[in-house]
């Protein structure tokens, strides 16, 4: 049977991205094969970017985690270089670009994985590999959490010590690679400390204290354009209510929409009461 994705990077079910990536950094610096010399080293190292490539990007990693291998194998009409090609695996559809095509959509691509060299360059951007063939290159380039939801011009410096002006568009995300004319460009996208990614959807947790939740209260969240927002909360919230302000989050770099705000409220139950607010609590009888 075919290695578990996870065992080939030597990482748990549910592990962080950023533990991902820092098992993807070891395992592929250690099979590449213009420096491991083993037999064994290419094979190997194709198996490390395969797993990297699902568990790196979220659609693939539910997939994958919902119907293993199977999500990647059968049931594929093609793949046709050059069109669009559809999977199908119980009640879900996918369709995707493959990766021989033009218009390939590297974020949106659920088979026919990319050249594993590539991969590895788009990480660790280019340096390896030169006598492989002449090949687009790729560079990378790290971006703040604020200049990915908004879009940015940044300055990239190419190969032979020259540098140029790309221009960002809104809503890319970590991991995500563009193509420019002569180029591609590898997107490093930072934490943020406040908000949390999932696609377009963001999300932010708010703490309210007891007395809150209880009677109810208006309240600042901060929001994507730096400025808080005020949002009323309702008497009796419960622990770990989810507020949705629709196409309020981060606009799809291809035009394909807005994706959602989220605000989970965290109620901070007190660990420590004076005996006189003991016995108020017991005579309110909550």
């Amino acid at each position: 049977m075919k290695p578990d994705f996870y065992e080939i990077l030597g990482v748990q079910k549910g592990t962080s991205a950023s533990e991902i990536k820092s098992a993807y950094r070891k395992k592929a610096l250690q099979w590449h094969p213009d420096k491991n010399k083993t037999p064994e080293a290419e094979e190997k190292f194709k198996e490390i970017n395969e797993a990297y490539e699902v568990l790196s990007n979220s659609q693939k990693k539910e997939a994958y985690d919902q119907f293993g291998h199977a999500a990647f194998q059968g049931g594929r009409t093609g793949p046709q270089p050059g069109g669009t090609n559809t999977y199908r695996q119980g009640p879900f559809t996918y369709t995707y670009t493959s990766a021989n095509g033009g218009g390939q959509d590297p974020d949106f691509s659920f088979g026919g994985f990319s050249n594993p060299f590539d991969i590895f360059e788009q990480f660790f951007g280019g340096g390896f590999a030169a006598s492989r063939g002449p090949r687009i290159p790729t560079y990378k380039i790290e971006l703040d959490f604020m200049e990915a939801v908004h879009g940015v011009e940044k300055e990239v410096n190419l190969q032979g010590g020259k540098a140029k002006k790309i221009k960002i568009p809104a809503g890319v995300d970590d991991g995500q690679r563009i193509r420019f004319q002569d180029m591609y460009l590898y997107i490093d996208v930072l934490p943020h400390d406040t908000f949390k990614r999932e696609g377009q959807d963001v999300f932010v947790e708010i703490p309210l204290t007891l007395a809150q939740a209880i009677m109810g209260d208006n309240i600042n969240v901060p929001f994507l354009d730096g400025k808080d927002i005020k949002i009323k909360i309702k008497k009796g919230t419960q622990p770990n209510t989810l507020i949705r302000l629709r196409g309020k989050g981060i606009k799809n770099p291809r035009g394909y929409g807005v994706g959602d705000f989220y605000i989970r409220l965290q109620i901070k139950i007190p660990t420590r009461l004076t005996r006189h607010q003991k016995n108020l609590l017991k005579q309110l009888n909550l």
